[in-house]
């Protein structure tokens, strides 16, 4: 099986300036759990919503009124290609301890995302429960 198979599909990503407010109203109204954030016409990180909390609400001093996704983003971007076999996607997945992962096309362009959860729908039970168990694992 392939990542295209079970990728969500048609994912946008938002530019650094976004304010954090604005990330979680997205993230509220599509339920979601991370954003890509593009500059330049490439993917340059990722905010989750415990990049929100950990990075900026917990953080001493933080404005969450004025904050942007530059703030508390994760820099560097992991991807994966839509062609990939699903099995190397998931062992990329464990060996970077994430839970989702950006699809890019041929021509690098983004496509879409997959997710623990897009997997747990169509990967055999241990394969999916060591993949949770590798991502899951204290850093």
């Amino acid at each position: 099986m392939k990542v295209k198979d079970v990728m969500h599909k048609g994912v946008d990503w938002v530019s650094p300036n976004t304010p954090i407010t604005e990330l979680a109203k997205l993230m509220r109204t599509h339920d979601i759990g991370c954003i890509p954030i593009g500059e330049d016409d490439k993917l340059v990180g990722m905010v989750t919503d415990r990049d929100i909390v950990c990075k900026g609400l917990a953080s001493h001093g933080f404005d969450a009124g004025g904050a942007t996704a530059r703030d508390v983003m994760t820099e560097g971007i992991h991807c994966c290609r839509e062609d990939d076999d699903l099995a190397k996607a998931m062992h990329h997945m464990e060996k970077l301890q994430v839970r989702r992962l950006p699809v890019i096309n041929k021509s690098k362009r983004m496509v879409g995302i997959i997710s623990l959860g897009d997997v747990s729908h169509c990967a055999s039970g241990d394969v999916l429960a060591e993949t949770v168990r590798s991502v899951a694992a204290h850093h």
